[in-house]
């Protein structure tokens, strides 16, 4: 397998952190969000939530997806040590300081705007992806070298033939229904620092790696039957919207949460696969974006909420305000000041050349 640069599988990370700022901005609109520790607005959009229930099932599985296929690339340079040493650098550290330095700046707007006692609270918050991403490293790494070492042997063999029939990667959801089955979660969509977010996750980043082990077939599959996953996921969303109010059993939600992702991916493979500087710009901005865009999101909330205007408009504003503000922070502060960049994952030295 080849270890070139795939630039379809970086805008796809970018375009799913894109959509994880409309869907927590989305929240702020639904008549629960003081439940799950989000401010709220008085007048909702629940009609937004259909939209965003569709998107809820796939894109954190998604980015663990992608998470896996990354350290694929990461461990085709590194040997075991390098890359613990790699990986604590770009995703331990930055999770440690957004424990004690990011997470507790939103939770504190937050009292804020409720007129709540301040204190100061360091949590995991919106970070535990990373968490959870840094324990996989550490205990799916030695089979995964193994593997490396192996990638002209048997399994592979079989594993590449596997992906090249259609069925092959919808086989993968057989172990996702049982991760739904086994550990019945209360919601399948409640992954955030709960035992079914980490199997899911565990099960995602495993079949990841694996998925860019096998080689092209994978891709030429993806590419050749998106429509038939992209087919299958919609007959799935309409039966959960129809029939389940959103919130079809978990063997389903399993199912249809793949089946969305392949066709993302055959999608992604055939119109993304390209580099610009566009990419190169965004693709670096989207992990610290990522970490700061809660802070952002909850200062536009607190700015915008109290007006009085339609919720619409104050959706748009908050996401404008949003995006906005993560990459002021991103250009002006995160990139261009050294020793800053380490603690939202980028490299030590800061280069004009870098674009």
């Amino acid at each position: 397998m080849t270890s070139e640069r795939r630039y379809d599988i970086d805008w796809l990370r970018v375009i799913a952190i894109g959509l994880l700022l409309f869907y927590h901005i989305a929240i702020i609109f639904q008549p629960w969000a003081m439940f799950i520790g989000f401010m709220k607005n008085d007048e909702t959009l629940e009609g937004l939530w259909k939209l965003m229930s569709m998107l809820n099932v796939w894109r954190i599985p998604f980015l663990f997806y992608v998470s896996g296929m990354g350290l694929y690339f990461a461990m085709k340079k590194r040997n075991f040590q390098q890359l613990i040493a790699e990986r604590s650098k770009r995703i331990l550290l930055p999770f440690i300081f957004g424990i004690v330095a990011i997470s507790p700046l939103h939770f504190l707007i937050f009292q804020k705007y409720y007129h709540l006692p301040l204190s100061y609270y360091p949590h995991a918050g919106h970070l535990w992806f990373l968490g959870n991403i840094f324990a996989y490293v550490l205990l799916l790494s030695p089979l995964f070298l193994f593997l490396i070492r192996k990638e002209d042997g048997k399994f592979r063999r079989i594993l590449s033939s596997l992906m090249s029939n259609p069925a092959g990667p919808l086989a993968i959801s057989v172990f996702f229904v049982a991760e739904a089955v086994i550990v019945k979660p209360q919601l399948f969509t409640l992954y955030a620092e709960t035992l079914h977010g980490f199997f899911l996750g565990l099960l995602a980043f495993f079949f990841g790696f694996l998925l860019v082990y096998s080689g092209k077939e994978f891709w030429l599959t993806v590419l050749k039957w998106k429509w038939l996953y992209f087919g299958l996921a919609i007959v799935l969303y309409i039966i959960r919207l129809l029939v389940f109010e959103t919130n079809s059993p978990g063997y389903l939600m399993a199912i249809e949460s793949n089946s969305w992702i392949f066709s993302v991916f055959g999608f992604g493979y055939q119109f993304l696969n390209k580099p610009g500087k566009i990419l190169s710009y965004f693709s670096q901005a989207a992990y610290p974006v990522y970490i700061i865009h809660m802070f952002a999101l909850y200062a536009g909330a607190m700015i915008i909420l109290p007006l009085e205007i339609s919720p619409v408009m104050k959706f748009i504003l908050i996401t404008s305000f949003t995006f906005l503000t993560c990459i002021l922070i991103y250009e002006f502060l995160i990139r261009r000041i050294s020793f800053i960049r380490p603690l939202f994952g980028l490299n030590w030295p800061y280069s004009k050349v870098e674009k």
